[in-house]
């Protein structure tokens, strides 16, 4: 056995064990990390932890799964990426993979309630989401008005193409008004590959956003759900909960998957470990598409990641020397603000329009927001009450 296959089977255990015990979501994710792998196992230092994830909030794609793919680079190269990208997604992955195939016994008035109940629960964890964000992201008037005005697009040009250029614009309006921003110290970290080959990862991360729409239908073929995701990985800045605008507009829009199958498979998403992308192996085996289902599942899985994954890949070898720069460091944070104003989007549609049909269900999601937010009960809890009280309204 060779010193780097060893080194990757150590970065495999680790990171199952992580993707079987990290409940609560892509924030609570870096605090798992961090615990296991700073303070206890020392891969890395905190400096060099913090510019890691520095580099992940920068780009789309899934932060605490880039970052988890980065630290496996780190520590055992490019297998040790694979394996951290692996052990850390299959367990989330095939939970939801088997949700998808017990969802359609949920028929009747019993089946409808524990479907809406999963709404009410999407509804109460995005909104704690938006809460917690906006607090963090948006601490002053500049990056607070970038946030409305990036809701207030998204709302009145409702295409992922129109988020793309929210992000964009919040980078611009970053780098003009967020002047108390400072930049922060680089630190260097071990790399294995050189700026040769992140440029032809690079390429090749663009080679496919351009690529797959020219060869890609308007069916649910494998090469069009191939599309779907990495489009959506590609454009999602924030990862976590932001991703669901875009994988509404690329699933729920061309008719592939029903609004409330949606809505439930993300609120089943919360009872779970692991990242929050993984939703996407949910969506694929949901899918009425020409290949199996868990082909299918599979193929949404990879390129639902692999955008976020070769970006991170392209930029860590230059990215002390990008770190540095006072003006990057405003237009991440116009980028930051600009990301809770998306997410304040999908709050409200999707989200809120599908789950509250009534005052009762108004209640309900407040209840479980207070105790979410406020008394920091468990997501499992979190669902376990809404589906009851949801059963309990609409059956008794």
């Amino acid at each position: 056995m060779t010193a780097s296959f060893s080194a990757a089977l150590e970065v495999f255990r680790v990171f199952l064990r992580l993707g079987l015990t990290s409940f609560g979501g892509p924030i609570a994710h870096l605090g798992y990390f961090r615990r296991e792998l700073v303070e206890r196992r020392r891969w890395v230092s905190d400096s060099q932890f913090s510019q890691l994830l520095a580099s992940c909030q920068f780009l789309p794609g899934p932060a605490s799964s880039q970052l988890g793919f980065a630290l496996g680079l780190v520590r055992a190269g490019w297998l040790g990426a694979l394996a951290a990208f692996l052990a850390f997604t299959l367990p989330s992955a095939l939970l939801l993979v088997a949700f998808a195939a017990l969802a359609p016994l949920l028929t009747g008035a019993g089946g409808s309630a524990v479907i809406h109940g999963l709404k009410i629960v999407a509804l109460a964890v995005v909104a704690s989401a938006v809460l917690g964000m906006g607090r963090k992201l948006c601490p002053d008037r500049p990056r607070q008005l970038i946030a409305v005005l990036a809701l207030a697009g998204v709302l009145i040009a409702e295409t992922a193409w129109s988020q793309l250029a929210v992000v964009l614009a919040g980078a611009i309006g970053g780098w003009l008004l967020c002047r108390s921003v400072q930049a922060a110290e680089a630190d260097a970290f071990p790399i294995r590959h050189g700026r040769r080959a992140a440029l032809m990862l690079a390429g090749l991360f663009a080679a496919l956003l351009l690529g797959l729409p020219m060869v890609a239908g308007e069916s649910a073929t494998l090469v069009s759900v191939a599309e779907a995701f990495y489009r959506a990985g590609a454009l999602v800045f924030g990862g976590g909960h932001v991703v669901l605008p875009l994988l509404e507009d690329s699933v729920v829009a061309p008719g592939w998957v029903t609004e409330a199958e949606f809505l439930a498979g993300y609120g089943a998403a919360q009872t779970i470990p692991g990242p929050m992308f993984a939703f996407s192996a949910y969506l694929g085996a949901t899918i009425p598409a020409d290949a199996p289902a868990l082909l299918v599942a599979a193929v949404a899985l990879l390129f639902m990641f692999l955008p976020g994954f070769l970006l991170v890949s392209a930029v860590l070898p230059a990215w002390s020397a990008v770190s540095r720069h006072a003006g990057m460091a405003r237009a991440i944070a116009g980028v930051n603000a600009a990301v809770v104003g998306l997410l304040g989007a999908a709050l409200y549609d999707p989200i809120f329009t599908a789950a509250i049909t009534g005052p009762v269900d108004v209640a309900i999601a407040a209840t479980a927001l207070v105790l979410l937010t406020g008394w920091g009960l468990s997501p499992l809890w979190i669902v376990a009450g809404c589906v009851v009280a949801s059963m309990a309204v609409r059956l008794v």
